[in-house]
């Protein structure tokens, strides 16, 4: 995501002039991303500067992370550090990212929060806590975000282990669970809950970790006046199976299985960010053909996981009958999917430098057959939903937001372009061959249930006409790219457990189907990554329930909820 830019003329360069090149210490990366090194001291200053000073500022923060720097041998180049943690920021008006990284030293490393500058800031520094056990001071409620409040050390750093055979075999006395239970209990003081306003006295109700409505296990916390809601709290993390850690330990491409099971209704569009990004560190071209399949199967995949989202809305706000239509079309995609990649919802069906396979004999019959099929279904659905009266009425105005609340907490994908911000990577910034293509990017206007709900519609139909392309123009060769053996500096690129990694960074964003998904990676030049970071747009999207829902009733807030079009292992990883 992003390019690379000259020092001088760039952003880096507009930072040294206005703060010294003592403070604003530049980083070359694999990815050409503009990256910097800064003095914690001025952190906030800076970041300040960039979001509320700058010449078309960089309004978003995309993400926030940190890195064990501790293990790290291959530092030429760059400043002391034990800890890092890295700021992803983006600018809509430059089209532009920035990476601005902070070194820290020490076991209990500390930097100011910046909820005050991006309130985005506040789940990303919880997870850098809980992960890695820095501090944000500052921050308005600095607890444990993925794990349980019980847990004890930070799972990311270097020394936790990352396999169970690592550990005593686990037990859980009858004394422990109840002591866990009692630590986990809801404690409105906590947030800064008042029960009680005047005569009044406000309900806490509890949405889930069981509930239809949450579409899995998400616990919300709701304060009530009546049935309009006043504030929420949103307990996540159930759904954490340490992804960023397995990815440490998995031979890069072992992880590609796991990608799968991120955003678990995206199928092979979780895999392409993080082979993207592989290429990328790697200098590898990946041929046409494997670029268009690539683009086919992903794109088909988008409309399989807005098929789901569709009729699950639906069903969330009374009607039952439009979810048995949309799965089995769902079901009619996912057979093609199987008959190509031989699996389903997981087909782990991607590669470095191409896919597993070429296409098989019939492939384009099969594709053929449901873009006659689909565009049919969607008119009855137009029909059924979207002109629905009772579906208006209990859409429209409901957990609307505007476009500058979009990109203050981070809202991507059709959550953005929901609130009338055209702004599509695939178009903006074109990827793995997406230029080739002819497409629309529909936006709403309200940024409410409603538009959410258009704007996934009519992306299936958009998806439906890039497919139909990649069927018309499918190019011949291969379907994978030979690189060679051995990349510069020496280090073997392929072995019994696939190939190495020249040692670098870098990252890259893809248009997945609920947003932007980023894959950041660190290569000490082995078989595996010395750090993975996942950024996902559930996460980001799941953060911004309760201004979607103050002054809302709980009947909206399940229309609400179902409208983020999230899913649990993309928030928790």
């Amino acid at each position: 995501m992003g390019s690379g830019m000259d020092v001088a003329t760039g952003i880096i360069g507009e930072l040294q002039q206005r703060f010294g090149t003592a403070e604003i210490v530049p980083q070359t990366t694999s990815d050409g991303l503009p990256t910097c090194w800064v003095g914690a001291g001025r952190l906030k200053e800076i970041l300040s500067y960039l979001k509320l000073g700058s010449p078309r500022a960089y309004g978003t923060l995309h993400d926030l992370f940190a890195v064990d720097e501790r293990k790290r041998s291959n530092r030429e180049g760059l400043p002391a550090a034990d800890f890092s943690v890295v700021y992803h920021l983006l600018s809509y008006d430059r089209d532009e990212d920035l990476r601005v990284k902070v070194a820290l030293s020490g076991e209990a490393p500390s930097l100011p929060s910046i909820v005050g500058i991006w309130p985005a800031a506040n789940w990303y520094e919880r997870e850098a806590w809980d992960m890695f056990g820095v501090t944000f001071d500052g921050h308005p409620n600095l607890r444990r975000i993925l794990m349980p409040t019980w847990w004890k050390g930070h799972p990311l750093r270097k020394e936790s282990p990352s396999r169970a055979t690592e550990m005593a075999p686990f037990q859980l006395p009858e004394d422990t669970a109840a002591a866990q239970d009692e630590e986990e209990r809801f404690k409105p003081e906590e947030w800064g809950w008042t029960t009680e306003e005047g005569d009044f006295e406000h309900m806490v109700l509890n949405v889930g970790p069981q509930h239809p409505g949450t579409h899995g296990l998400l616990r919300v916390v709701c304060r009530l006046n009546g049935q309009e809601i006043v504030d929420v709290a949103t307990d996540i993390g159930f759904h954490h199976r340490g992804a960023e850690k397995m990815a440490e330990r998995q031979s890069w491409n072992a992880f590609i299985p796991y990608t799968d099971r991120i955003d678990y209704l995206g199928g092979v569009m979780n895999e392409l960010p993080y082979l993207l990004a592989l290429e990328k560190l790697a200098g590898i071209e990946v041929p046409d053909r494997a670029k268009v399949i690539r683009i086919m199967l992903s794109e088909l995949f988008r409309v399989i996981s807005h098929l789901v989202y569709y009729g699950t809305l639906v069903q969330d706000v009374g009607a039952i009958t439009p979810v048995f239509f949309t799965f089995n079309d769902r079901e009619r995609a996912l057979d093609i999917v199987e008959s190509i990649a031989g699996g389903r919802m997981h087909p782990s069906w991607f590669r470095i430098g191409g896919v597993a396979q070429d296409l098989p004999q019939g492939w384009d019959t099969l594709i053929g057959d449901f873009l006659k099929y689909m565009p049919k279904r969607l008119a009855e659905y137009d029909k059924l939903v979207l002109r629905s009266g009772i579906f208006k009425k209990r859409t429209q105005g409901v957990g609307d937001f505007t476009i500058e609340e979009a990109k203050e907490w981070g809202a991507t994908g059709p959550m953005l372009r929901s609130a009338g911000l055209a702004w599509d990577l695939r178009k903006k910034r074109p990827y793995g061959g997406y230029d080739q293509f002819e497409f629309d990017v529909p936006v709403g206007v309200a940024g409410d249930v409603y538009d959410r709900t258009v704007v996934h519609v009519e992306e299936i139909r958009q998806s439906l006409r890039i497919i139909e392309q990649c069927l018309k123009v499918m190019p011949s060769g291969p379907y994978k790219a030979d690189y060679p053996p051995t990349p510069p500096g020496g280090t073997p690129r392929r072995g019994p457990r696939g190939p190495s990694m020249p040692v670098g960074e870098a990252s890259f964003t893809v248009e997945t189907i609920k947003g932007n998904t980023t894959y950041f990676v660190i290569s000490e030049g082995g078989l595996t990554s010395y750090r993975t970071r996942i950024r996902t747009p559930s996460f980001a999207h799941v953060q911004m329930l309760p201004i979607l829902s103050r002054g809302f009733t709980i009947a909206d807030f399940v229309a609400i909820i179902g409208s983020l079009d999230y899913v649990l292992a993309d928030i928790d990883r």
